[in-house]
């Protein structure tokens, strides 16, 4: 199912070996930026938060902006706090685009204390979903007023954020609109490939079989557009430890569902996970990616598409289908992207 591309624009009692494994951790650090600005570069700062964002932005901006992401790469994004030092990138930035529904609260504070008269903070997960499409589930109940935040995982969605950036930078830099433009049809033609890649590898799982355990509940809106289903994930609302009683509930899940693979994250490795599927005789997969792009920042690899292409075969691969579509796809890009990665 295609997403529109138009929209108006608004601103603003356990088994040990379970028991024994409750001690998942996730940590961050925050960054600074790539340097101070040259006098000379009279291009807009562009600030970012998470990797997948600065990807984006990247792809449509090419080098006609300078963009200073802020999030660490591999680091939760739920929980990051930036430090005082993020304050003077914030304050000199002409753009601030993050993803907002709740995702970056503290960072979004800190912009709003210290941007500069005239910048704008751009919220694309907030401007693309509406409300009637937010998705509230066990990592993100409703009555805590968090809706899942992540639409980026779904190669439609990022489509609408790209051309939401895409608009943004036309309204602020009109000189380079047709560049605008040309990146943005290079981006949706090779998201819209990765897609269809999708589409076509999905109709070799088994019947019945396209389901979700994972380490972090990253993929509710893929699932939704792409017709998967998400049973569980092993961190919970507060972003901790998952308590005995959650534990015992996915095992229950996993055994009546029938899942036939588990997804951890190569990023943050669950012990808990790990023993969940020992427990339940299902295989784990500790490969799929969260925020941390393929490669380093520079390489061919080490964009949004590329990231989720190899979450998506390493997922079909995982319930017993063959990621040949998605394994034979090359993306055809040739924007440069010279953004500023903290890692």
């Amino acid at each position: 199912m295609a997403l529109p591309r138009t929209r108006r624009l608004t601103r603003l009692a356990l088994p040990l070996a379970v028991a024994t494994a409750l001690s998942l951790t996730a940590c961050g650090s925050d960054s600074g930026s790539s340097g101070a600005a040259d006098p000379a570069d009279n291009r807009l700062i562009v600030a970012t938060t998470v990797s997948p964002l600065t990807s984006i932005v990247a792809a449509v901006a090419g080098d006609n902006v300078r963009i200073e992401g802020i999030v660490p790469e591999g680091t939760n994004s739920h929980t990051f706090e930036p430090q005082p030092q993020t304050a003077e990138l914030l304050s000199t930035a002409d753009l601030i685009f993050v993803n907002g529904l709740k995702l970056e609260d503290p960072t979004l504070g800190l912009a709003r204390a210290n941007m500069k008269d005239g910048a704008e903070i751009i919220e694309l997960g907030t401007v693309t979903l509406p409300e009637s499409d937010y998705i509230f589930d066990f990592s993100f109940p409703e009555e805590e007023g968090k809706p899942n935040p992540h639409l980026w995982t779904d190669p439609t969605y990022a489509v609408e954020y790209a051309d939401l950036v895409r608009e943004t930078l036309t309204d602020r830099d009109p000189d380079n609109a047709a560049a605008y433009q040309a990146n943005f049809d290079e981006f949706a033609r090779e998201a819209d490939r990765l897609a269809e890649a999708v589409r076509a590898d999905q109709q070799t799982v088994p019947d019945g079989q396209l389901k979700l355990v994972t380490y972090h509940d990253a993929y509710a809106y893929f699932a939704r557009n792409f017709d998967w289903t998400v049973v569980g994930a092993i961190q919970p609302k507060s972003f901790d430890e998952p308590t005995p009683s959650e534990v015992a509930g996915l095992i229950e899940q996993i055994r009546a569902e029938g899942v036939p693979t588990i997804f951890g994250s190569e990023v943050f490795p669950s012990s808990v996970l790990e023993a969940i599927a020992a427990e339940t005789g299902v295989r784990y997969e500790d490969s799929l990616r969260d925020d941390d792009l393929p490669g380093e920042p520079g390489a061919p690899e080490h964009t949004l598409l590329e990231l989720l292409r190899s979450n998506y075969r390493t997922m079909i691969a995982g319930l017993g289908g063959n990621p040949t579509n998605l394994d034979a796809l090359v993306f055809e890009v040739t924007v440069p992207d010279n953004a500023y990665y903290p890692q």
